[in-house]
């Protein structure tokens, strides 16, 4: 019998757990499995081993990460900051963001226009209130540009 001190898990099966839940990026992987009390030769070696399996991708993981934050009606600046801060390469980030305008996955100003119609229905009528949908597509994360598509197509609609 085990005290309750010692792991009872290894960090391949609490990263197959995790995994089996939803993709993480190796860096989160790393942290959670960091929090486990496993050493970091132990999730380094393991990590590698993932990988070369496949069952870790961290090019899964932004494209999955990037379609699902589009459904959401998030902007790509706010898509690139929260992949960042899941410690993902930029370079990784902006060939997954890139490749999403490309395969007509998304139109950054055609989605911040479609995100502001879905929250408001009818057109600014005064500047505190065109202030208040450009701060909302901005916590969005949306460029200065596709904010105003946004706006001036909202307008245009009445």
């Amino acid at each position: 019998m085990q005290s309750g001190s010692e792991r009872a898990s290894s960090p391949r099966d609490d990263a197959i757990r995790l995994l089996a839940r939803r993709e993480y990026a190796r860096a989160e992987l790393a942290q959670r499995l960091a929090a486990r009390a496993h050493s970091a030769e132990a999730i380094a070696a393991c990590l590698d081993t993932l990988a070369d399996e496949g069952l870790q991708s961290d090019t899964r993981f932004v494209e999955s990460f990037v379609r699902s934050r589009i459904a959401r009606g998030q902007g790509p600046l706010k898509v690139r900051a929260e992949l960042e801060r899941r410690g993902v390469e930029r370079a990784l980030i902006a060939a997954a963001l890139a490749e999403a305008e490309r395969e007509g996955e998304v139109d950054w100003f055609e989605l911040a226009a479609a995100t502001l119609a879905r929250r408001y229905s009818q057109p600014d009528s005064t500047p505190r209130e065109r202030a208040r949908r450009e701060r909302f597509l901005a916590s969005r994360g949306f460029e200065f540009e596709q904010v105003r598509y946004a706006l001036e197509r909202c307008n245009a609609a009445e």
